[in-house]
């Protein structure tokens, strides 16, 4: 996810991402993305199992910014907010 101007970068995981990303877009979940309004959903993976889910996200987290950079582009290189399509 990232904020209206792409700028801040934040990686999570979820085991219901409309909730949760509905959850950051009306600022409901306190903490990094309220501080940088963190509304955006431009990059998104699904997993069957929680524990690949967590080691994903390890993987995105650990990699620099330009790596995360390159994987959003990867699907979706206008950085749309994809939320409407989930």
């Amino acid at each position: 996810m990232t904020n209206v101007r792409n700028t801040v970068l934040y990686v999570g995981v979820t085991n219901d991402l409309i909730r949760r990303v509905y959850e950051h877009k009306e600022r409901l979940a306190d903490g990094f993305t309220k501080k940088y309004n963190i509304v955006k959903v431009v990059y998104y993976e699904v997993f069957e199992d929680i524990e690949n889910a967590i080691l994903r996200e390890k993987q995105i987290k650990a990699g620099s910014r330009q790596k995360k950079v390159q994987l959003i582009n990867s699907t979706n290189r206008e950085w749309r907010d994809l939320y409407d399509e989930l």
